[in-house]
């Protein structure tokens, strides 16, 4: 039997909690990477440049790789606040933007440091270009611009992303598009619902093939809500949103964690953009969704709540068994 089939769809820094457990497991592995970041080190970037911004892609890359403890620590190195030009900047940073100017594009770049780095599967920008990401809020403010989305104090309606320097109509690499297609499972997130996984979305042939794609939709819905984005949202409003903006009911299946978060256990000051836990609403859930699977998927470090890789690994490898047999 050929191996299970899994594309992990999104950003930041959730998907690399999931792709990191999913590669010790004998699956096939895509990794399509959100292109819209446009804040710290990958916004000043893409300015200079105008290529890709390569944030997301470095930590899915690392994430992905068998590469020795030492080849990561200096891929993740940091420069310091006091290195002028080069402030801020992680190495891997400049290092996927050097490569990419070389090879002409940010895709072929990724292609060729993953066979440089022994990643475990593929990894796709996206799109080959870098993108804007929009927020229009309820009251028809716009935001342009994902690190400014959280700044406007209003209730995001829905969001769409441009080409940053084009004209053109977004669009995802054929690769990517056959991916979505040959799955046997699609995963949304974990990962900001409006800012890390929505980018991806709605560039429309991804939005298309996710609509036609004979696989599995699987969303891992949030731990906590997440300030100027999701305050209030209960897992069931995550849901409605996803599909409301793929045009229709595309999730298939629901991963929600259960398990509570100790009230006294959140370091504010460190992860002040999260706010409280994520509410349950299963009705809500059952009326859009048709699988919904509620477990412990928690893990607590450093004062702060996230998802654990293992555990939501094993759940859906678990039921992507249940669906091939």
């Amino acid at each position: 039997m050929r191996k299970p089939k899994l594309t992990i769809i999104g950003g930041g820094t959730g998907i690399p909690v999931l792709l990191n457990s999913l590669r010790h497991y004998d699956v096939d592995i895509t990794a399509i990477v959100t292109v819209a970041d446009d804040g710290g080190s990958s916004g000043k970037l893409r300015a200079e440049t105008q290529l890709t911004p390569p944030g997301d892609l470095r930590n899915v890359l690392v994430a992905m790789s068998d590469m020795p403890r030492l080849y990561e620590q200096v891929f993740q190195y940091r420069f310091k606040e006091s290195d002028g030009g080069l402030a801020g900047h992680p190495l891997g940073n400049l290092i996927i933007a050097g490569v990419s100017e070389m090879q002409g594009s940010t895709y072929n770049a990724i292609q060729l440091l993953a066979k440089f780095f022994h990643t475990t599967g593929k990894i796709y920008p996206a799109c080959e270009n870098a993108l804007t990401l929009h927020a229009v809020f309820q009251d028809g403010h716009e935001v342009c611009g994902e690190s400014s989305i959280a700044k406007y104090k209003g209730i995001i309606d829905h969001v769409y992303v441009t080409n940053s320097y084009s004209d053109e109509a977004p669009q995802a690499n054929r690769k990517v598009v056959e991916a979505i297609m040959d799955s046997d499972m699609i995963v949304l997130g974990p990962g900001s619902l409006y800012t890390s996984i929505l980018p991806n979305l709605v560039i429309d042939n991804i939005a298309q093939a996710l609509r036609e794609t004979p696989a599995t939709v699987t969303y891992v819905c949030n731990i906590m809500t997440q300030y100027g984005e999701t305050e209030h949202f209960s897992d069931a409003d995550h849901v409605r949103v996803l599909n409301r903006h793929l045009g229709q009911n595309v999730i298939d299946l629901v991963l929600v964690n259960v398990e509570k978060v100790p009230q006294s256990y959140m370091n504010t000051n460190r992860f002040d953009e999260y706010l409280v836990q994520v509410d349950h609403d299963f009705k809500g859930l059952k009326e859009q969704v048709p699988r919904v699977i509620s477990s412990n998927f928690l893990r607590l470090e450093n004062g702060g709540a996230f998802h654990d890789g293992d555990l939501v690994a094993q759940e859906l490898l678990r039921s992507l068994g249940r669906r091939r047999r």
